[in-house]
């Protein structure tokens, strides 16, 4: 199972590049809980704690388009690298100035969450240009997959700590510049200075004139919304059940579930159509929400979170390769980072959702919601299986351009950066 991943690891730049992304997007990761650790420890309220958590989180959606278009258009370096200190800068701000004036606090936590690089897009744009074409690439996506549980797994560990041996505002600074250091070694890395983006039209959609990718970002909205329903539907099932630390080993299921399922759907070379593929993917996702109804005792329902998240890194790493397809030429970064503003705006769409109807119905009605969300967004990939199915990319494509299907991938470099 580990062959294809240790052959994607062992090509040159391959392992730089995932580790210093993933370290570069631990600020990102962590923000929610660092930021309601900080305002408590300010003598702050929940109610205030959660405002800034989720003021960061829309700041970060918007700025995720914005900045992985402004990588197409000038490049990494210039763009990951400043957008990561201005993060830096502003979260180490809010940290030195705490809860007080409020109107800062805000400023502080909104210019963080906007100037998050776009890390995550700009590595699956970089792939291509590291691994040539073909399943190479599509086994880094589900490498990539598998790697981002274990950054959401491990990153609240390092907070918790640092918080444990310092401060909540150690927590904040140390973060945060190691975040920049991660970015640092990823724009500092010969393809990461290489890279350009294919030429583009001049349009004012850029990468949302893909009537293919507007399809993939409505089906994973509400792949987000059925996620974030899961962490409000487990709260009072939890309560019931023996308290935080059985949320917490739900939660750390549903993430076991989605590392299992990431590894060995990346193991495996896949013939055929993705369209098709995805769309039984997401059927299965859907389908394995709904045990989770049933809500049996604590042992048996952590063995269920794990089934539900089993196909969740599959279905995003077969995304990716249709966001790579359908991207129009030129657009690779931004339309990579839509992808995560679009799920993480579905995650919080499902957090307010399940609420009202966790207090309507209870925790078995909270469960139904990510069931009816998957199944939601299996019919949007049903009904548009056509949109899918067609050559991505720009209208008119060139032989030999970036999005023709029939060219394979070739590497970047400048002759100088070649192994």
């Amino acid at each position: 199972m580990a062959a294809g991943y240790l052959e994607i690891l062992r090509a040159r730049h391959a392992a730089r590049l995932l580790a210093g992304t993933l370290v570069g997007r631990l600020p990102n990761a962590t923000a929610a809980l660092a930021i309601v650790l900080f305002v408590r420890a300010q003598g702050g309220t929940y109610s205030l704690a959660g405002a800034l958590a989720a003021v960061y989180g829309v700041a970060n959606a918007v700025g995720q388009p914005v900045l992985g278009r402004l990588v197409d258009l000038h490049g990494q370096p210039r763009v990951q690298l400043p957008a990561a200190v201005a993060s830096a800068v502003a979260m180490a701000a809010f940290a030195f100035a705490g809860t007080g004036p409020l109107p800062s606090a805000y400023v502080c936590v909104a210019a963080a969450g906007l100037f998050t690089p776009p890390l995550e897009g700009g590595l699956r744009a970089l792939w291509p240009s590291v691994l040539g074409a073909g399943e190479r690439v599509h086994t880094a996506y589900a490498m990539d997959a598998v790697a981002q549980e274990v950054m959401f797994t491990v990153g609240p560990l390092l907070v918790t700590l640092c918080v444990s041996l310092w401060s909540a505002q150690a927590a904040l600074l140390v973060v945060n510049a190691v975040g920049v250091l991660g970015a640092l070694s990823v724009v500092v890395s010969p393809p990461s200075r290489a890279w350009r983006s294919a030429p583009r039209a001049a349009h004012w959609l850029g990468a949302l004139r893909s009537p293919g990718l507007l399809v993939m970002l409505a089906a994973f909205l509400f792949v987000g919304i059925a996620l974030g329903s899961i962490t409000v539907a487990s709260v009072p099932y939890a309560d019931g059940h023996g308290g935080d630390v059985v949320y917490g080993w739900l939660m750390a299921g549903l993430g076991l579930g989605a590392l299992l399922g990431g590894m060995v759907y990346g193991a495996r070379r896949w013939t055929g159509e993705p369209t098709r593929r995805l769309r039984v993917l997401v059927a299965l996702l859907a389908v394995c929400y709904l045990p989770l109804m049933l809500m049996p005792g604590a042992v048996a329902m952590v063995v269920l979170a794990v089934l539900a998240g089993v196909f969740l890194a599959p279905v995003i790493a077969c995304a990716f390769v249709l966001v790579d397809r359908h991207a129009p030429s030129g657009t690779v970064t931004e339309a990579f980072s839509w992808l995560v503003t679009t799920f993480t705006v579905g995650a919080s769409v499902g957090t307010g959702l399940a609420g009202p109807v966790v207090e309507a119905g209870g925790a078995l009605w909270g469960f139904a919601v990510p069931g009816v969300a998957g199944a939601v967004s299996l019919l949007v990939l049903a009904v548009t299986g056509r949109v899918l199915a067609a050559p991505g990319g720009d209208t008119v494509i060139a032989a030999g351009s970036e999005n023709d299907p029939n060219r394979a991938a070739e590497p970047r470099f400048s002759s100088g950066d070649r192994a």
